[in-house]
């Protein structure tokens, strides 16, 4: 049980907030401890690991002597730091980093619901012909082995199974013809980009089903992605709720559009069969002091832009804590894209962006700039420029134009689903966090701290407040 019905916090919650608070303390007596009994080997692990991994990358993306003479460096460098005494030290440094881990996951227990708010809702009567699109493939087989079909026969849900030389798109379509009043699809990102865009051109409501991989669209719509069956749910009483749409060169994305190095990867021959040897392959090309970084946009101030490695429009900011880990957006209908560019331009960057991404703090990389835009637009020295679509390679026309489309679509939900992004839940800031755990030890609610988004409310009737179509 979250709350207590008078507002206050359970004693589960309080505990969570205790060990919080105890686990962030212990890892920083574990920290100053190793700092001042073992200073020396401490400072001189930093430099070593900094030269290890800057060798690292210039023998990655460097040809001939250089990538011998890096290579070699590297490891030195690394056999440098294995003789070092006192190694006891970096076991108590892990052991720091495993308590703020802790730190960090009882704190999401503690403050996630009191911090999140989902934006305003209204109710849904049951679908009389409700479709569900089914991709088999997506997810390594995630719609067979739940049996999403049969679930759905069950509820009196039309499934659609896709198959190889089926058109999804012409499938949908077939659907609204046929007199479906909902329309739902078990895959991918890519998937549920198609069926959403069929859905939205009928201003029908769209079921989101996360049966792909990642379900990075369903995440943040606040579904469960280890339960797809639930999601099924949404066909029957249900929420409603409009959210955006992205828009690259008129195709419809739901999450994002990845542009520079990363597309180019995913387009790179042999990618999917060995992804390690293929992105070796490429760094040369990618990174190298040789490397083409053909992509021009304007920046924030609407100037030019200087060259990016790695650029990233989203529908909806991201809240990015890790490149690897991509973001997580509190919001689907703020009517702006999210920009992320990453630039890595020197060898001594790469311990920094490696620091960086460790701690879960990107932003603090000199590299990488963040900005919201309505509209982005992209010009390359190439007539093609590469892009990545909700993942999926594509090639499209230089200039490429991006926007959003405000509100377009209407999502339906389970009544009981949690129906807020991880990411509007994640406190933000240390100052906050902090200040909502003591709230919450002494026994009161963490809504002392100002809501990451607004309050949930449902109506009865009514479209949803401020629908733009």
């Amino acid at each position: 049980m979250a709350k207590r019905a008078d507002g206050r916090p359970t004693v589960t919650r309080q505990v969570a907030a205790a060990i919080s608070l105890a686990a962030s303390a212990a890892s920083l007596v574990v920290v100053l401890g190793a700092l001042i009994r073992h200073p020396l080997q401490l400072v001189l692990a930093v430099l070593l690991l900094g030269s290890v991994l800057g060798a690292g990358w210039a023998a990655l993306v460097r040809r001939g002597f250089a990538r011998a003479a890096a290579a070699t460096a590297g490891i030195a460098a690394a056999v440098l730091l294995g003789l070092l005494p006192g190694l006891h030290a970096y076991a108590l440094l892990a052991t720091a980093a495993g308590l703020v881990a802790l730190s960090f996951a009882a704190a999401r227990t503690v403050l996630g619901h009191d911090l999140a708010r989902t934006p305003r809702i209204r109710r849904a009567e049951p679908a009389s012909a409700g479709v569900l699109l089914l991709n088999p493939l997506s997810g390594h087989g995630v719609a067979t082995a739940s049996r999403l079909g049969e679930r759905a026969w069950a509820l009196g849900i039309r499934p659609i199974e896709l198959h190889v030389d089926d058109d999804l798109r012409e499938l949908a379509e077939q659907a609204v013809a046929d007199g479906a009043d909902v329309l739902g699809m078990a895959g991918g990102d890519g998937s549920q980009a198609v069926v959403a865009d069929v859905a939205r051109r009928h201003d029908l409501p769209f079921v989101c089903v996360p049966a792909g991989t990642r379900n990075h669209f369903a995440r943040d719509l606040g579904l469960d992605r280890d339960a797809p069956a639930e999601a099924l749910a949404a066909f029957g009483h249900a929420v409603e709720r409009r959210v955006d749409l992205g828009v690259a060169g008129g195709r419809v994305f739901v999450n994002n559009v990845s542009l520079g190095a990363y597309a180019a990867l995913v387009r790179a021959p042999g990618y999917r069969e060995a992804k390690a040897a293929t992105i070796a392959g490429c760094l040369p090309d990618l990174f190298g002091p040789d490397a083409r970084r053909p992509l021009r946009f304007p920046g924030p101030d609407g100037d030019p832009a200087a060259a990016a490695d790695i650029v990233l429009v989203s529908n909806g900011p991201y809240r990015l804590e890790r490149l690897t880990g991509l973001g997580r957006r509190e919001r689907l209908d703020l009517g702006v894209l999210g920009i992320v560019t990453v630039a890595v331009g020197r060898v001594r960057d790469v311990p920094e962006l490696v620091a960086a991404e460790l701690c879960g703090d990107i932003t603090r990389f000199p590299g990488y700039r963040a900005w919201s835009t309505p509209e982005f637009a992209v010009e390359s020295a190439d007539p093609l420029i590469d892009v990545a679509v909700d993942g999926e390679p594509q090639r499209l026309p230089s200039p490429l134009r991006i926007g959003v489309l405000p509100g377009v679509l209407r999502v339906r939900l389970p009544p009981d689903a949690p129906g807020t992004s991880p990411a509007a839940m994640a406190p933000k800031g240390v100052r906050r966090a902090l200040r909502a755990l003591l709230r919450v030890l002494a026994g009161r609610s963490a809504r002392g701290c100002p809501p990451s988004v607004p309050r949930r409310s449902v109506s009865n009737s009514g479209p949803v407040k401020g629908d733009r179509r």
